[in-house]
């Protein structure tokens, strides 16, 4: 599944399908947050902004073949500037991305996407090699899922290759209640996001709410 398609929101905030003109909202501090890695380190999460632009195509660069592979499902070692734009500009409704910093660098994305007129969204994650299996794709996960259930979504779709064992761990650990179906050897992952028992277990004590205002300069990092 390929974060970049022609796709054109059309939802309401609030989350009830319209045909009107999508609508934006401003950005949304209140969702900025440090979080706790499972090896105990803080890292930042915040939702993407257009001026990540740079960071993004630094971050792809550094990733390996292989980890891009399991992402796009083919060999994508750049982004095109059209890409780009089109991965860090988003309207914080039908479509977010959150990215996770390590200090000044960028180490990992996910990002959600609404299917028009819809309650669902397709959901997908990228995490730096050296920072994979570190719980980052459960928080990445619980965060988005937060953000898209008030907004009317309701449901999640990921796609994921049959052998990515680390990807379907994401998913199946989550809490929520998946099913899934293969073909081609491509597994297709469905679950509702209302927020259960189970879900807010796995994410006990990973979250640390944090002041950000005070990073708003203007242009940020």
């Amino acid at each position: 599944m390929s974060d970049f398609d022609n796709r054109q929101t059309g939802t309401e905030y609030g989350g009830h399908p319209t045909d009107d003109t999508p609508v934006e909202r401003n950005y949304p501090a209140e969702l900025e947050c440090d979080v706790l890695t499972r090896t105990g380190a803080t890292l930042h999460m915040r939702p993407i902004r257009a001026e990540d632009a740079e960071p993004l195509v630094h971050f792809h660069l550094n990733l390996s073949s292989g980890s891009i592979y399991r992402r796009y499902f083919s060999f994508h070692p750049e982004l095109s500037e059209k890409e780009v734009e089109h991965l860090t500009e988003v309207d914080y409704v039908d479509r977010l991305a959150f990215i996770v910093e390590d200090g000044d660098q960028l180490v990992a994305v996910g990002r959600y996407d609404r299917i028009p007129h819809t309650t669902e969204a397709e959901v997908a994650f990228l995490v730096a090699d050296q920072y994979q299996h570190h719980g980052l794709g459960l928080l990445l996960l619980k965060h988005l899922a937060d953000a898209a259930y008030p907004l009317g979504i309701t449901t999640f779709i990921a796609e994921t290759q049959a052998d990515n064992r680390s990807m379907l761990g994401v998913f199946n650990d989550s809490g929520f209640p998946v099913t899934s179906s293969i073909e081609d050897e491509v597994v297709t992952l469905t679950f509702p996001i209302e927020p259960t028992v189970a879900s807010r277990a796995r994410y006990a004590g990973r979250r640390t709410p944090t002041h950000t205002q005070k990073k708003d300069k203007g242009s940020h990092s």
